[in-house]
């Protein structure tokens, strides 16, 4: 079993800048394949970024070139610094994890992850 804590929502001005925390325990970190989603209210979860074990990353392109996905092993802990914050960026943003066997796999799809966190909201004022 792996838990999965989000950290660092919160409530930014148009151009600013929030970076989230994934926090994971109960498993060896360094295999899963890390990824970022967020659902908006009254919308299906959509894919943000994903980071493979061998930190390759992938971005959605709404996000490209203002978010970044990184993962500290060392810490358990992946991140996603996002910038250039925009209000429609607004949304409850989750972690997920999956342990893969390729260090160079990653998923878009929310139905390949097995763990989730509790989400954390991000709100972006106009």
């Amino acid at each position: 079993q792996v838990q999965l804590v989000e950290s660092g929502g919160g409530l930014v001005q148009a151009g600013g800048s929030l970076r989230l925390s994934c926090a994971a325990s109960g498993r060896i970190f360094s295999i899963y394949t890390m990824g970022w989603f967020r659902q908006a209210p009254g919308k299906e979860r959509e894919f943000v970024a994903a980071i493979s074990w061998s930190g390759g990353t992938y971005y959605a392109d709404s996000v490209k070139g203002r978010f970044t996905i990184t993962r500290d092993d060392a810490k358990s802990t992946a991140y996603l610094q996002m910038d250039s914050l925009k209000p429609e960026d607004t949304a409850v943003y989750y972690c997920a994890s999956r342990k893969t066997y390729s260090s160079s796999t990653y998923y878009t799809d929310p139905a390949m992850y097995d763990y989730w966190g509790q989400g954390t909201q991000v709100t972006v004022s106009s």
